[in-house]
């Protein structure tokens, strides 16, 4: 056994689970959640069925968004005290998309070792299977906000070339999809991966219209992710045939935007100050 595989004091160890199939666990994540001193859950029902499954009795504590503040303090001290802690989240890799991310940080900026335990990664199993560019992509995770805000950051993505990836919940799916749509076009193509690794797992290759259709018609069920391929060179230029308000105008009457955010937006297309755009919407009123 080497220095590398024994489960060191004081460090975090981030343990990635399996996203669905019980059977993707690791043989390493097996060792380091039999071996550590406890293990930081985000749900500890649902990590307490995968250490049943494998006959592994741990004590757990919970680690999730509402508590993460203090249950991180307690962590810490325990870390510094020598104890070595798993940390897993639901499913998946911790720290993507999850609280597990402070956590990380706060450990690392006290000075405790933190090493991952690689395995299942719902976004990067998404990626793959998605027959879209894996050579450069952008991970979104969920779109943040309400409406406007969500509207404004695709605004701000129409034009990025690498793919893109995005967690969404079933019951926001249709509304979001429609917003990718009218952001991106709807003929830009997509791939849907639905309860990866689970016994309904499903991926769906569409163009962004035929999936607003097929979720009109079929209401979704599950977690997914998002695929969606990366903008050509004409992607983002739709607006080099209009003037300046009817620019701002796009953003601000189709896109939803508020009209400050859809002069910047449009002053960012165009690569110019906010101040140019402002100018010119006061000449073309005068």
């Amino acid at each position: 056994m080497t220095e590398r595989n024994q489960i060191l004091p004081s460090t975090l160890y981030l343990v990635a689970t399996p996203i669905g199939n019980l059977d993707d666990i690791t043989l390493r994540a097996l060792k380091v959640l039999k071996e550590c001193d406890f293990v930081a859950a985000e749900d500890t029902r649902v990590t307490g069925k995968l250490l049943s499954a494998y006959e592994i009795k741990k004590p757990c504590v919970t680690y999730e968004e509402h508590t993460k503040r203090s249950a991180g303090e307690v962590i810490l001290r325990r870390l510094k005290e020598g104890e070595s802690c798993a940390l897993v989240t639901d499913a998946g890799t911790p720290g993507i998309s999850d609280p597990g991310e402070d956590l990380i940080k706060l450990c690392l900026d006290n000075g405790v070792a933190v090493v991952p335990i690689p395995g299942a990664c719902a976004v990067i199993n998404a990626l793959i299977v998605s027959g879209l560019s894996t050579r450069r992509f952008v991970f979104e995770g969920f779109l943040q906000g309400k409406d406007r805000e969500k509207k404004e950051r695709l605004s701000d993505l129409v034009g990025e070339k690498r793919t893109l990836l995005f967690y969404e919940a079933p019951h926001r799916l249709a509304e979001t999809l429609a917003m990718m749509a009218e952001a991106f076009g709807r003929d830009r193509r997509i791939a849907l991966c639905r309860e990866l690794t689970k016994l309904n797992e499903e991926v769906l290759r569409l163009t962004l219209s035929e999936a607003v259709t097929h979720f009109t018609e079929n209401p979704p069920r599950g977690e997914f992710v998002l695929v969606i391929e990366g903008a050509d060179d004409t992607d983002g230029c739709f607006w080099q045939n209009l003037s300046v308000k009817e620019h701002v105008a796009y953003y601000a009457d189709t896109m939803g935007m508020e009209k400050m955010a859809a002069v910047k937006a449009a002053a960012k297309d165009r690569g110019v100050a906010k101040n140019v755009i402002y100018k010119e919407l006061l000449d073309d009123n005068d």
